[in-house]
This record gives structure tokens, sequence and C-alpha cells, in this order.
């Protein structure tokens, strides 16, 4: 993930100019943006999370230090780099009074100017590192009472029904937990993808590195606790640390969230070469809720793919039905168990269980226990349809018509040869379509470029309309078409733009709109730059027929 660069002036040619510069000179290292305007800045600022901002102190409508303050409730974390005349010195001191603030004098020139922003992104890259040391040695205080608080919540998403809202307040205060029991909460939920063959205790070292790094991002913040549910993920819940000022930031609390995530998944992929997984919930819900909210989530991370990457996946989902039939019996445990292992594609698992599970239903006394058979059954047999309705598996599978009909099948035992099949029918199907879906969304994102040319095709404009994490959607790319999105879009450019260059009737600056260029001198910078030639001199050749 690469950190991302806003420029903001009211003046056209010098944001354009220094737009093109840092393509030019950094585009390895940064996103780059540019906004017309402190008011179009904001836009920016709350559809994604930016590092730098390089702007003009004085602007119409909202001068540079009015767009600081915004900024600094926005990304808290983000650098700014103030332009400004000689003439503009109250406005220049007033910002140099501000820690992370940077102050040049347009007169310095662009050498200057890139100088200071890699001065900048060193320090940023600095304090990241600082961070994460910081998060690994600092030891947390009360563990003791860290463990009751897992623990409760732990009983809060397992047992919902024997919680009671006039109980929850009580709780929290002799607990001491750090969450406001009025106010709704915010679900994360965090798979760590381990490499094989670790230890148990591996496992947990690297899963309570990840704790420690999230408390360091997000302690100054939000108010969280995590706890470890059943399946070895970590389920986060979550409040903001001043909610009087989110109640106007909603859809941007979710926004910083995300930003901030996908920097503790930078650390942890650069770091550990880990995959780290984020599933959010689209919005907060009450505490008595929170059962509920968790199984969706649990859901969807199990939906996800383009395994191997990052991923920061929002439950924007219906509610779905309950997979499992009711707790009845001890064994009921282990059809849970077994519904886990098939979300999430443990074949071995699986099968071990499956087999132990079905020694335990044959030992049973026919004459006692025969209900009891008959529910395991069912159980195991709702699972597996649900998995097939969930994810359209209907015509992958084979006949699976007797999985709700027990009576159909000769005795027990050929009862659950039959579930044992289909099992495996659907670890085939879910192996074999992991594959295409990843292929599926790149290319709608290519024929969506292809058929927008001349609009905003910015990576966050392509993640909203797809609905991704812009950096999920980058990785993705990359990892599908083997090039970056930006040098896809690029190609897709310079041949609509030859393809209409042999329209004699077409001006250049008409085509230069049509592939996405507001002016006419930057798309022939850029035509220019990938073929050799102006676009007026590569239409002169066309018609000589030299090309």
């Amino acid at each position: 993930m690469m950190h991302r660069l806003l420029i903001v002036d009211d003046e056209e040619i010098i944001t354009d100019s220094l737009y093109e510069v840092f393509n030019q000179v950094m585009s390895d290292e940064l996103d780059i943006y540019r906004a017309y305007s402190a008011r179009e800045a904001l836009d920016w600022l709350s559809r994604t999370r930016i590092d730098i901002v390089l702007t003009d102190i004085r602007m119409p409508g909202m001068n540079g230090l009015e767009l600081m303050d915004e900024i600094q409730i926005y990304w808290p974390r983000c650098r700014i780099i103030f332009l400004t005349g000689h003439s503009e010195f109250d406005y220049a001191y007033q910002a140099m009074k501000v820690p992370s603030v940077r102050y040049l004098l347009k007169t310095e020139g662009y050498d200057k100017v890139v100088q200071t922003v890699r001065e900048v992104l060193e320090e940023i890259r600095h304090h990241e590192r600082m961070d994460q040391l910081i998060s690994k040695s600092q030891e947390l205080m009360g563990e003791v009472q860290l463990l009751w608080q897992r623990d409760y919540f732990r009983y809060l998403i397992q047992h919902p029904e024997e919680m009671k809202e006039e109980d929850l307040a009580n709780d929290f205060q002799r607990l001491n937990i750090p969450l406001d029991v009025r106010m709704p909460v915010v679900l994360v939920l965090g798979h760590l993808e381990y490499r094989d063959g670790l230890t148990f205790m591996e496992r947990s070292e690297q899963l309570n590195e990840v704790r420690l790094l999230w408390h360091s991002y997000f302690a100054e913040h939000v108010r969280s606790i995590g706890i470890e549910d059943p399946y070895g993920d970590v389920l986060w819940f979550i409040q903001p640390s001043h909610p009087h000022h989110e109640e106007q930031r909603h859809e941007h609390f979710h926004r910083y969230l995300e930003g901030t995530m996908e920097l503790i998944q930078q650390t942890v992929m650069e770091d550990k070469g880990l995959a780290l997984t984020f599933v959010i919930s689209s919005a907060a819900c009450r505490w008595l809720d929170v059962s509920q909210q968790y199984e969706r989530l649990h859901l969807l991370r199990h939906l996800r793919f383009g395994g191997g990457l990052p991923a920061i996946l929002r439950d924007q989902q219906e509610d779905s039905e309950e997979l499992a039939c009711q707790d009845a019996y001890r064994m009921k445990q282990k059809v849970d168990v077994l519904a886990a292992h098939l979300d999430a594609g443990k074949v071995d698992e699986f099968h071990a269980g499956f087999d132990e599970l079905m020694m335990n239903v044959v030992a049973l006394n026919p004459a006692t226990n025969a209900a009891l058979a008959v529910e395991i059954y069912y159980g195991i047999a709702l699972i597996l349809l649900g998995h097939i309705n969930r994810f359209g598996l209907q015509s992958d599978v084979g006949d699976y018509s007797k999985l709700m009909k027990f009576d159909e099948h000769p005795s027990l035992s050929e009862a659950f040869i039959y579930l044992y099949q289909v099992a495996g029918r659907i670890f085939e199907s879910n192996r074999l379509k992991e594959k295409d879906r990843a292929a599926k969304v790149i290319d709608r994102v290519c024929d969506y470029i292809i058929a927008n040319l001349s609009e905003d095709l910015s990576l966050v404009r392509l993640a909203e309309v797809h609905y991704f994490n812009p950096s999920y959607l980058s990785r993705l790319f990359k990892q599908e078409k083997g090039m970056n999105l930006s040098e896809f879009i690029e190609q897709c450019r310079i041949t609509k733009a030859k393809e209409l260059l042999a329209n004699r009737d077409l001006k250049v600056r008409e085509v230069a709109a049509a592939v996405g260029y507001e002016a006419a001198h930057s798309f022939t910078r850029f035509f220019k730059k990938t073929t050799g030639l102006s676009p007026q001199e590569y239409r002169d050749q066309l018609i000589g027929g030299a090309v």
C-alpha cells in the first residue's frame, strides 16, 4: 500500500503542474490526487485516507488554515505543507505554530517542493516504525481484568438470550469496561492468515502482536476491546472516543477506521509477510444485537475471495438465516465445528470431525437415542444445504435432493455416507469457483474503465463504483493483470486516442476530452511521452500512411 498525496490550489495551472511533476518523480511511492478548491479537497478527505496535503495557504471561500482545521478532524495523522508568497507571512506564522505542518514559498521551485514532500514522507514512515516499536514494547496493565472483560464479551455473543438490557450497565461498571453501554457499537472482525506448520504458541504470539498494533494506532481516537472468537479470529467492539464529534460524521468514522486498518495491514504484511483481513459492520448496532451482527461478519469473512491478499470488507448484506439446528445435545457443539470448517474450506479438519461425529452417532443406543441420531443428521444436512444456497452451488454439486429426506436412506450409516459425499462435492466446487471470482471482478473493472475513459478513473472512484476498499482493489488488480491499475488506464487511453485521431473531423482537444484530459496540453505531453509523437504528428503520419 502506498501513501497518498493531495494537491490543493485554486490556480489550475499550478495544481496541474504539481500533479504532473509528482506523477513523474514519485508515482512509485505515492498515490497522487488533486483538488482546485478547499471544498473539493474536503470531498477527497471524506472519501479516503490522505497522508500528505500540499496546499495553497490563501484561497477564496475556505483558506488553507481553515482547511487545516478540517484535515486534523478527518485524519489526525495527515501532514500538511503550505505553499505561500512573501506577502502572506501572517498566515504562514499561524501555520508554523501547528505541529506536523511545513511552510514553503512558491518561489522556491519544484525541486524544493519535491524534496520537502520526500522529507515528510520519510517522517511518516519513521513514525510508523516508531509506533510499531512502541506497540511491541508496551505492556497492557490489568491483564486479569482484561481477561474477565473478554470472557464477558464472549458470553455476550454466544448467549444473547441470557443478557438483559437493564443488567448491561451494571456489568460494564463492575468490569470497568471502557465502552458506553448507552451508545451503539461498531464491530470489526479480524482474520490473520497464518503460515502452515506454526505451533499454537507461535500463532498466539502473532495474534497478540496484531492486538498491540491495533492498540497503538487506535488508542487516541477510539475506545475498543478485542476478543478471540471460537474460530481463532479477533472481534473488536468499537466506539469513537468523542462521540459528539462523530454524530456529524458518522460515515467518516467508518472511513477513518478503514483507512487506519489499511496501515495496520501494511505493517503486518511488511514485517510478517502475513495477510490480515478485516470485516466491519456497515452501521453501529445496539448491544443486545451484537450476537446477530457478529454472525453476519463471520459469514461475510468466509465469502471473500482473492486469498492471500489483505482485504477490508464492509457488511452490507441482508439478514441471513441461521445455519444450524437448535442446541439440544452435547454433540451439537461438534456440528457447529463442522459448520466452521465447511465455511473456512478446511477439508481435512471437516472430514476428521465428521468421522468422529459419525462414530459417536453410530455408537448411540437406537432404542433410546433414535431421535438424537436423526437430529444430528438434519443438523449436518441443514449446514450443507445452507452453504449450497448461500454460495449458489445448486448446479455444481450434483444430486443433493435427499439432504432433507432422511427416511429415503436405507440405513443410518448410508445416510451419513451420503452427507459425506455431498460435502466432498461442495469442497471441490468451492475450490474451482475460487479461481474464477477474482478474475470476473477485475474484468468488470476493466470494462468500466474502457466505457468511461472521459470520466473520473481515480483509484478511489473505481473502488466506490465496485464496492471495494481502494488498496485492496489496487492489489487485486495487480495480482490478476500483472500491471498497475494506472498502467492499464494509460494503455486504454492511448489506444482510444489513436483510434479517435484517425477521424480528421475531431479536433485534438476533443480527442483529449474523450480520453479524460481536460487540458489539451496535458494530453499532448501524455501522448508524446507514450508514443514519441505529438497527437498532430501522429495524425499526419497516419494520414500519410507512415503508421
